[in-house]
């Protein structure tokens, strides 16, 4: 027997959207459970029941917010790792710039790095996220090593860890921007002739 009422898809949905226009609005500490609340036409326990702090919410219209565009492996390992990089750039300049276009710091990402650490519960909830979406990167590798691409010394893990990796440093601690431009020399630099 399930006490209380079941969840509202509606309402998960229309509270999701509204929180992630704060955040890209305004940014992390545009977030605020009133706000949501109230634009949303629902009580703050109802927040509360789903989300209990606004790190919990943040990461989940996060989560929701990574695009879910899947790489096609083309067969050719530099286009296809520089494409998925880029995908992984183009979420991190999003969260980096929300509320703030100009920015030079971390921002959101940031803030969300912050509440993993903070929250195990949000912690293990982001590895599982990034765990499902970079295995794709990883069968790519995988499959190039298989094919003599890529030697078979290779460390699939590895390699992506140095890709995507430099990606986070250049947003978290130099606070640089992440391109296209940026994700096709770390590859070229990753993967010499």
């Amino acid at each position: 027997m399930t006490r209380g009422r079941p969840r509202d898809a509606q309402v998960d949905e229309r509270v999701a959207r509204i929180a992630a226009d704060l955040i890209l609005e305004r940014g992390y500490a545009g977030l605020s459970f009133d706000e949501v609340a109230e634009r949303a036409g629902v009580a703050r326990t109802t927040l509360y029941r789903r989300w209990p702090t606004r790190d919990h919410l943040a990461v989940a219209v996060v989560a929701r917010l990574q695009a879910d565009d899947l790489i096609p492996d083309t067969g050719d390992i530099r286009r296809d790792l520089t494409d998925y990089l880029e995908l992984i750039a183009a979420g991190l300049n999003r969260m980096r710039t929300a509320g703030n276009a100009s920015a030079e710091t971390a921002g959101t990402v940031g803030e969300l790095v912050a509440a993993a650490a903070r929250h195990e519960d949000i912690g293990r909830l982001t590895r599982e996220m990034y765990a499902a979406r970079n295995s794709i990167a990883l069968g790519m590798i995988e499959r190039a090593r298989e094919r003599g691409d890529l030697p078979p010394s290779t460390d699939p893990e590895v390699l992506f860890d140095q890709l995507a990796g430099a990606l986070y440093y250049r947003v978290l601690i130099t606070g640089a921007p992440v391109d296209r431009t940026y994700a096709e020399r770390l590859v070229a630099s990753a993967l010499p002739d």
